[in-house]
């Protein structure tokens, strides 16, 4: 990395690489390309500056909490495989081990971070969240432990996030993306509980607890090689799955009620339920983009709702999730899943289903639906509680 002022007295940052020019075994020469950094080093000296006065501030008021904005209070469903998530989550917030939150984009991994430092003794220190694949790697190394004067041209002496992060939570979400060589750094400040700044020769003892995440499985990574064994061994103590939406589907409904009920209040709008066909179609779609993408579907139903409606329609919804969801209305709906010839999970798959459709359409009332169904009311509980869809639609 090199900086320097160009004709116009502007400081430039730029990351060269320069490579040999080979003739047989010859040298002959060199070639260097030269990437402009600038905006991002700007971007970078900002980020750590408002953090930094972030921190103080919060450190002059003394009744204020850390920097993380959300609580276990805050996370929404009750399906099984989340709820198991989140109880294993609340466990961790009794320790200060490391915990490794593994689950696709859009599933919550910040949010559950932030939950874990909340609910712990840490909750009043600062909480610094870092994406490892949004910065480069040149910068990664003094970003994550700070910088000395004269470490290269143009650096001061500056406190990494790890010291920022002191007593309380450092959060390092896409932890796979991180260089391989950083990793073996980060290892050797996780085990000595040591930082050395970038061009110092000085080690600060740190008290920080990690939590790092992972949008792919950390097997494959290691398969890839692009996750180091010994630092997966060192972080993996608390494991943390989050199912993705397509494996939590009953939990839907809560979701964009508590969506609608905060934009409601973001629109002015009176928007309260949503419509059967709209809720189904939401059912039916994949869900690539997890919570976030649901979060966002919602969103944008509501700039396009007309005003005085207060029901979320099909209509609202963004085209590309009802064109590519299957319609629940006609008979022709049901498909098995790929490959799937068994017939008695066939046909739990069906009653699912047809459960789930009369259930919506007689609004949560369990008795009308087990008259619709042909069911004794204890018969329709049991399967309720059988295919999760009580708490769903309750």
């Amino acid at each position: 990395m090199q900086t320097y002022v160009n004709l116009q007295g502007k400081q430039i940052t730029t990351i060269n690489s320069t490579y040999p020019l080979y003739e047989g075994t010859e040298i002959i020469g060199a070639v260097e390309t030269a990437k402009d950094i600038t905006r991002i080093v700007r971007m970078y000296d900002q980020t750590l500056e408002l953090r930094k006065e972030l921190f103080e501030t919060k450190k002059k008021r003394r009744t204020s909490k850390g920097s993380a904005d959300f609580q276990f209070s805050d996370l929404i469903g009750s399906s099984e495989n989340f709820q198991k998530a989140i109880t294993i989550a609340k466990k961790a917030a009794r320790s200060l081990s490391p915990v490794l939150i593994c689950g696709a984009t859009g599933t919550g991994k910040e949010l559950v971070a932030q939950s874990i430092h909340n609910a712990s003794i840490r909750r009043e220190e600062p909480f610094i969240a870092l994406n490892c694949a949004a910065v480069p790697k040149e910068l990664m190394e003094g970003l994550l432990f700070g910088t000395t004067k004269g470490a290269f041209t143009g650096a001061i002496d500056r406190a990494g996030i790890f010291e920022q992060a002191h007593m309380g939570t450092l959060f390092l979400d896409e932890l796979n993306s991180l260089d391989l060589q950083l990793q073996a750094k980060l290892l050797r400040v996780l085990q000595d509980g040591k930082v050395r700044r970038l061009g110092g020769d000085v080690e600060k003892e740190m008290n920080v607890r990690v939590i790092t995440a992972m949008n792919i499985d950390p097997l494959t990574a290691l398969e890839q090689k692009i996750l180091r064994t010994d630092l997966y061994y060192r972080l993996n103590v608390v494991r943390i799955q989050l199912p993705t939406l397509q494996e939590r589907k009953s939990d839907i409904l809560l979701l964009v009620n508590y969506f609608m009920k905060k934009l409601s209040n973001e629109f002015s709008s009176n928007v309260r339920s949503i419509s059967d066909e709209a809720l189904h179609i939401l059912h039916q779609y994949d869900w690539p983009g997890n919570i976030r993408e649901l979060s966002h579907a919602v969103e944008s139903a509501f700039n396009v709702i007309d005003i005085g409606d207060d029901t979320l329609e099909k209509r609202h919804l963004p085209a590309h999730i009802y064109q590519s969801a299957t319609a629940v209305t006609e008979p022709t709906r049901f498909k098995p899943q790929q490959g799937n010839i068994n017939l008695p999970t066939i046909m739990e798959e069906f009653e699912r289903e047809m459960i789930i459709q009369v259930f919506n359409e007689n609004e949560g009332n369990i008795s009308k639906t087990a008259k619709a169904l042909g069911l004794k009311r204890q018969a329709l509980q049991y399967k309720l509680n059988k295919y999760e869809i009580k708490r769903q639609l309750t």
